[in-house]
């Protein structure tokens, strides 16, 4: 059977995406735009597949825009869960090492002073970031490590 064509319409404008745990942000976008029919689609910034939360879409005219969301503030929730040690830093690998926890609120709060600011970090293996057009997560995933440079942020609250 002759497959059938779909013609790609000229659509404009910007969706903030709810992105769901599990996708990759390319994969949300691809979804919506297939699901619009849109002939030009990008997004502002990759956020995890372990992420949730706010992901502008840029679609026709207003993919023009993006280099203006991509390079704003940006605003993480996270829920941490201190004591544990895991292959991929995150809560999908596996456990290697558990430690109580002896410190309390106020110990941490003493701490977060020390992450505020303008501060050098070391992106990790498992994260959206890219290294010759492939994200570091699908590198780790294959057993490579690779050398990332640290990338100055700024951390305005924790």
């Amino acid at each position: 059977m002759a497959q059938v064509k779909r013609i790609r319409r000229n659509v404009s404008g910007i969706i903030l995406l709810d992105k769901p745990l599990g996708f990759t942000s390319n994969a949300a976008l691809q979804k919506v735009r297939w699901l619009l029919n849109a002939e030009k689609a990008g997004h502002t910034g990759s956020l995890d597949p372990l992420a949730t939360g706010v992901l502008p879409l840029c679609f026709g005219e207003a993919t023009k825009f993006s280099q203006y969301l991509l390079d704003s503030d940006k605003s993480y929730e996270t829920l941490a869960q201190l004591g544990k040690t895991t292959t991929t830093a995150d809560s999908e690998g596996e456990v290697l090492l558990t430690r109580p926890v002896t410190v309390g609120r106020d110990d941490i709060e003493a701490a977060l002073p020390h992450f505020r600011g303008q501060i050098s970090q070391i992106p990790p293996m498992y994260s959206a970031l890219k290294r010759d057009g492939q994200p570091l997560y699908k590198l780790a995933r294959a057993g490579e490590v690779v050398e990332r440079e640290p990338r100055s942020v700024t951390i305005s609250r924790l």
